[in-house]
C-alpha cells in the first residue's frame, strides 16, 4: 500500500521554527547491546525548549527475550515485534541519535507510516529485514536518504544524519 508522504524539504522547513500547532519530534537512535547493537526510532511530544515530554519507541526485533530467535534470525526469518525492546528507553545505552522537530501535520504523517510499518513487519532477519532497514523506511518516507542497512547501528545513525544534514 503506497502512502502519501511529506518531503524532506517540508520536514526541514519547519525543523527548528516555532510551531503553533504542536511540538513533536522523531529521533533516530542507536544503542549498545550484547551483540552489535540496535537501531530504532523514538517519537512523541516535546516542549518549546526541546525537552522530551512523551516518548514512544518503534523498532524491529525478534519477538522474544530468548537468544534463540535472534541466533536463528541470522539464517531464517523469525517472528518480530515492532515496539520497544529492552534498553531502548535507557539513555545510558544510546550510542548515536538524530532528532528532527516536527509540527503536528508532519508528526501525524510519520506516525501513520510507523503504524503502517508496525502492522506490516511480521518477521525479523539479520540481513533481509533488520532494525536498520525498518528505520531506513521511516527516513525514506520522510524524504531522507538512508544508508546501507548492514551498517552497525551506531554507524548507521551517524551516516543517516551525515547524509541528510
Amino acid at each position: 500500500m503506497a502512502m502519501a508522504s511529506t518531503s524532506s524539504a517540508d520536514y526541514a522547513a519547519n525543523a527548528y521554527a516555532p510551531v503553533d500547532d504542536g511540538l513533536y519530534y522523531i529521533e533516530f537512535r542507536a544503542r549498545s547491546a550484547e551483540s552489535y547493537g540496535h537501531t530504532f526510532v523514538m517519537f512523541g511530544k516535546r516542549d518549546r525548549a526541546g525537552n522530551i515530554l512523551t516518548r514512544e519507541v518503534a523498532g524491529l526485533h525478534p519477538a522474544s527475550t530468548s537468544d534463540v530467535p535472534y541466533v536463528l534470525g541470522h539464517m531464517v526469518p523469525v517472528p518480530s515485534e515492532t515496539g520497544a525492546s529492552d534498553g531502548d528507553l535507557e539513555d545510558e545505552y544510546m550510542t548515536a541519535n538524530w532528532r528532527i522537530n516536527l509540527n503536528r501535520a508532519q508528526y501525524n504523517d510519520v506516525l501513520a507510516y510507523i503504524r503502517h510499518l508496525q502492522a506490516n513487519s511480521p518477521v525479523w532477519h539479520a540481513v533481509l529485514a533488520n532494525c536498520s532497514g525498518f528505520v531506513g523506511k521511516i527516513a525514506n518516507h520522510m524524504g531522507y536518504r538512508a544508508p546501507n542497512p548492514m551498517l552497525f547501528p551506531k554507524n548507521y545513525i551517524e551516516t543517516l544524519k551525515a547524509m541528510n544534514t
